[in-house]
């Protein structure tokens, strides 16, 4: 079965830090893009970051710009969103997705092939 799994979400104080996990199982991510996108209550989903194949290009929406982080370790089928001085407003569900690209580039939008179920991200004191 085809999965991924978020993990490492919680609820810290403003300008605290969290270091998100994503998975993969049944399936290697050697030739997906991966993004991380978050969705506020009564807000529109947004897309955060994303990684390239090889993890050489990378994007962020400028929100989170300077903040966060996104890595990957092919090796463990793993990808990693290091998020650091967050504030109240990046309070959401965070979840992350992959892409089949042919290409070693990335972007937040498109039509992503499997998304996880989603962690929770509180920002509050």
């Amino acid at each position: 079965q085809l999965q991924l799994v978020e993990s490492g979400g919680g609820l810290v104080q403003p300008g605290g830090s969290l270091r998100l996990s994503c998975a993969a199982s049944g399936f290697t991510l050697d030739y997906y893009a991966i993004g991380w996108f978050r969705q506020a209550p009564g807000k529109e989903r947004e897309g955060v970051s994303c990684i390239s194949r090889s993890g050489s290009s990378t994007n962020y929406a400028d929100s989170v710009k300077g903040r966060f982080t996104i890595s990957r370790d092919n090796a463990k089928n793993t990808v990693f969103l290091q998020m650091n001085s967050l504030k109240p407003e990046d309070t959401a569900v965070y979840y992350c997705a992959a892409i089949l690209r042919l290409n070693d580039l990335c972007a937040l939008r498109g039509a992503y092939d499997y998304w996880g179920q989603g962690t929770q991200v509180t920002v509050s004191s």
